[in-house]
C-alpha cells in the first residue's frame, strides 16, 4: 500500500467515525491524531532499516507536535484513527490491526521492564475509550469494546466490552428478549434515553430496566383482572394513562436537588 493510498483510507476513515469532521481540508489539517499515525509510518521505516536513532528522533518531533506518543517500533495496520489524541502512549512492543480507534490518555504500556513482547495487541475493529490503560503482552479480540478509565490487564475475548478497574467483561444479567422487550416498553412509557445496550453497566439504567420489568408485569395482571371481572358482568378498566414525561422529569431534577442539599449540608457539619 502506497503512502497516498494510506492517506486517503484515513481521511475516509475519519469522515466514518467522527461526525464531527466537515470536510477533507479540515481533516488534512487539522487532526493530529492523523498527524501522529503518518509520522510514526516514517519513523516505522527507519526502524525497520535499523536506523533507531533517526526514527527515535522522528517520532519525538512527532510527539512535540501532537501530544500523541508512539514508539517506532509499533506495529500499525490500515485505517487507525486517533480521536482527540492528547496524551496518547503506545509502546515498543504493540501490534494494532485495522480500523482500530483510540480517544484521548490512552496508554498501551508494558508491565515489565524485560525485553520481548510486553506491550498489547489490538485485533481489527477495536474501540478504546478515553483515558484507558491496556497493559502487558495482552490481546484483545476483534471488535472488542473497552470503556473510559478502565484498565486492562488481561485478555479481552472479541466482541465483548470491558469496564472498570481492573476491567471486566460488563454484563447485565439479561438476556436478549428481555432486552429487547425493555427497549421497547421504554420508548412506549416516555424513557427512550433509558433503553441503554445490555451490556452496560450503569446501575441508573438497570434500575430503570427491573422497574420496567414491574410495570410490565402490573400491566399484564391488571389486565387480566378487568378480563375476569367484565366476563362477570362488571365494567372496569378502561384505557391505562401514559406516563407523562415532563412529570418524570420533575421528579428527577426533584431527587437532584435532595442530594444537592444533603451533600452541602453533610459538607458543613465536617
Amino acid at each position: 500500500m502506497g503512502f497516498i493510498t494510506g492517506v486517503k483510507e484515513d481521511i475516509h476513515s475519519v469522515f466514518a467515525r467522527d461526525p464531527a469532521a466537515r470536510n477533507t481540508f479540515e481533516v488534512l489539517f487539522h487532526y493530529p491524531g492523523l498527524h501522529a499515525v503518518w509520522c510514526h509510518r516514517f519513523s516505522h521505516k527507519l526502524w525497520q532499516w535499523k536506523w533507531y536513532w533517526l526514527a527515535r528522533f522522528f517520532s519525538n518531533i512527532a510527539r512535540w507536535l501532537t501530544g500523541i506518543e508512539i514508539h517506532p517500533g509499533a506495529k500499525i495496520g490500515r485505517r487507525f484513527f486517533i480521536d482527540h489524541g492528547m496524551g496518547v502512549v503506545i509502546g515498543e512492543t504493540a501490534e494494532i490491526g485495522d480500523d482500530v480507534t483510540l480517544y484521548h490518555g490512552v496508554t498501551l504500556g508494558g508491565t515489565t521492564w524485560n525485553k520481548g513482547k510486553r506491550h498489547p495487541t489490538l485485533k481489527d475493529n477495536v474501540v478504546i475509550g478515553a483515558g484507558a490503560k491496556v497493559l502487558g503482552p495482552l490481546t484483545v479480540g476483534e471488535e472488542a469494546r473497552i470503556g473510559s478509565n478502565a484498565v486492562v490487564v488481561r485478555d479481552v475475548p472479541a466482541k465483548t466490552t470491558v469496564v472498570g478497574i481492573p476491567a471486566r467483561v460488563a454484563k447485565s444479567g439479561v438476556d436478549k428478549k428481555t432486552s429487547e422487550r425493555r427497549k421497547k416498553m421504554a420508548k412506549a412509557y416516555g424513557f427512550d434515553a433509558y433503553a441503554i445496550a445490555a451490556d452496560n453497566p450503569d446501575p441508573v439504567a438497570t434500575s430503570i430496566g427491573r422497574m420496567l420489568d414491574h410495570v410490565d408485569l402490573l400491566d399484564q395482571r391488571v389486565a387480566d383482572l378487568c378480563q375476569a371481572v367484565n366476563k362477570l358482568g362488571g365494567d372496569v378498566c378502561g384505557e391505562i394513562p401514559k406516563v407523562d414525561v415532563e412529570d418524570v422529569e420533575f421528579l428527577e431534577e426533584t431527587a437532584r436537588a435532595a442530594e444537592r442539599r444533603e451533600s452541602s449540608q453533610s459538607n458543613s457539619s465536617d
